[in-house]
């Protein structure tokens, strides 16, 4: 499953209309305008490698312009994310102020010269806007391709696996004193030690 399949099979409408719209008869005439809105909620869901957990319904907002030849769909989805820093695992929290964008065709509109018919949608039959693939692509695109809970994260200690923002460890300087005897028993180049490799001595 891929990450706009996996965020699109999490989402619960709450409130509001629904993700679904059915456009109103009067969106049919050019220059007309309307507005919709609503909360919805987003179960835990994986993107990535990634889990990603939402305490509050999204809210999203969304405004449906007839161009003439389409409908153009433009608005904002809202809300707090949180997952596992990829650096330290604690809690990493941000906002997300995706952006809603749509372009259905209308019946009997032609593609505009120069463009990919994959760019655009067209309006269904039913007259039956699909909100939820805005949403969804508004929420994936904001999310972090590296989540951290600071930039600054300094991530765990590679030796002990203690947090390193909450102070050294102590790990750093116990290497600093060098390499103890069983370190050095495992190196096969140990023995060479000691060994002076001095140009100045030479077999007689």
């Amino acid at each position: 499953m891929d990450e706009l399949s996996s965020v699109r099979s999490s989402l619960r409408v709450v409130s509001g209309d629904p993700l679904s719209l059915e456009v109103p008869a009067e969106l049919f005439s050019p220059a007309e305008f309307a507005q919709f809105e609503g909360t919805v909620a987003v179960d835990e869901f994986e993107c990535g490698p990634d889990s990603y957990r939402f305490s509050e319904p999204l809210s999203w907002h969304a405004d449906v312009s007839n161009t003439g030849d389409a409908l153009l769909v433009t608005g904002n989805v809202t809300g707090e994310a949180r997952t596992d820093c990829a650096r330290c695992l604690e809690d990493a929290v941000f906002d997300i102020e995706g952006e809603i964008e749509g372009y259905f065709l209308l019946d009997g509109a032609e593609i505009p010269e120069g463009a990919d018919e994959d760019e655009f949608d067209r309006l269904p039959a039913n007259h039956v806007l699909d909100m939820e693939s805005l949403v969804v692509a508004a929420i994936v695109f904001e999310l972090p391709l590296v989540p951290l809970c600071d930039e600054d994260c300094k991530g765990l200690c590679p030796t002990c696996g203690a947090n390193l923002n909450e102070g050294p460890c102590g790990c750093e300087k116990e290497q600093s004193d060098g390499p103890d005897e069983f370190e050095l028993a495992k190196n096969p180049f140990a023995a060479l030690a000691n060994f002076s490799f001095d140009s100045d001595e030479s077999a007689d």
